[in-house]
């Protein structure tokens, strides 16, 4: 009788899951494979088996964050109005960090010592921004968007999503000034900037 797989993608997941709560929480530092078994209630032999180590769990935890945000951000279908697909895009980020924020954080957190990615990995987390720039370059088709660098139109409705998404996961919020609420209207005004005046 065939043994049943006890390392198997369910685990998998349920380690990289707890293992981003801990580093979310407590930093990369204060992640080890031995605790990690424990509060998953499996062996350490599992957790190796899985991951080879903590830099290779460190790396599946980035690559898993990669792909569930490109995941998200893909279930944005484009329209015949970029402009608004820019902001719908926005709107998807902010979804995904809220929903997700020990992930979030794996993925645009300050590097540590622990962890550097590899090429690989920093050409996935990069490759997210292209349905921004596929967004921003059917606006310039559409007469939407001033001529400009595409990416750079992109990188500054991305920049303003980031930080403000940011303020919001780190309680830093001004005063008086809930970010949820102004939220789109910033994106909106960031991306009017960019509009092409109907005159020029």
């Amino acid at each position: 009788m065939a043994r049943l797989k006890t390392h198997d993608e369910a685990l998998r997941l349920k380690l990289i899951n707890r293992a981003a709560a801990t580093v979310f929480d407590r930093g990369t530092a204060a992640l080890s494979l031995r605790r990690l078994a424990a509060d998953v209630k499996t062996s350490t032999t599992a957790v190796y088996s899985l991951f080879g180590n903590k830099a290779g769990l460190l790396d599946s935890l980035y690559r898993e964050a990669a792909r569930l945000f490109v995941a998200r951000l893909a279930t944005v279908d484009p329209t015949d109005d970029p402009a608004a697909d820019v902001i719908r895009l926005g709107v998807a980020y902010r979804e995904y960090a809220l929903a997700n924020p020990h992930l979030y954080s794996i993925m645009f957190a300050d590097r540590t010592v622990e962890y550097e990615p590899t090429p690989e990995r920093r050409s996935e987390v990069g490759a997210t921004i292209q349905p921004l720039v596929d967004a921003v370059l059917r606006g310039q088709a559409a007469g939407q968007f001033k001529t400009a660098s595409p990416e750079v139109v992109a990188v500054s409705c991305w920049g303003a999503a980031h930080g403000l998404v940011s303020l919001e996961l780190s309680g830093n919020e001004p005063p008086g000034l809930n970010l949820a609420d102004c939220y789109e209207a910033t994106l909106k005004a960031v991306v009017d900037g960019w509009r092409r005046d109907p005159s020029a």
